[in-house]
């Protein structure tokens, strides 16, 4: 004959069972398996390293076989009239024609960075290799440290109608 006392505890067994299997894992239950180290034995990192490099791998070889770096965001176009307005705040430091605290404007747009005669350049502009067009004015203007860093300009402007308004009257000025 079986014991009523342990088909009824069997029964609650069986029944608390299915209710812990349908309830959420606490973060301390060892069913949980949110940590693949714990439940692999075995560190990813070396694979989402090998991952990373082989995307770089791979935007490497797309440049090497002729495709270009993808290009910076084309600034608006600017208004020269307003630009001759907004050329104001740069008149701290430069000028179109003398070397003041920044080298002389007329004639930016063409002209190798770092290249005024005379002119006492950061060894970190001399040595940047850019030419100055509208797309790298651009960017100096946004931010000049992050163009060049190392560079003794501070100033930047943030706002990319500005820049190229102030582009687009040092073009006028050759």
């Amino acid at each position: 004959m079986s014991d009523p006392n342990t088909s009824t505890s069997a029964a609650s067994a069986a029944s608390a069972a299915a209710m812990v299997a349908t309830m959420p894992a606490s973060a301390d239950d060892p069913r949980r398996r949110t940590d693949r180290r714990a439940a692999t034995g075995r560190d990813r990192a070396p694979y989402r390293l090998l991952a990373a490099l082989l995307c770089v791998a791979a935007c490497g070889i797309a440049w090497a076989d002729g495709a270009t770096v993808p290009p910076a965001v084309t600034p608006p176009s600017g208004d020269a009239a307003r630009g001759a307005t907004v050329y104001q705040v740069c008149m701290g430091c430069h000028s179109l024609d003398e070397d003041d605290v920044g080298p002389h404007h007329r004639g930016v747009v063409g002209r190798a960075a770092g290249s005024v005669p005379g002119f006492g350049y950061s060894p970190a502009l001399q040595n940047a290799h850019i030419v100055w067009d509208p797309a790298s004015l651009d960017r100096w203007l946004a931010d000049p440290q992050a163009l060049v860093p190392g560079t003794r300009m501070f100033f930047a402007m943030p706002n990319a109608q500005d820049r190229a308004d102030v582009i687009a009257y040092l073009i006028q000025q050759r």
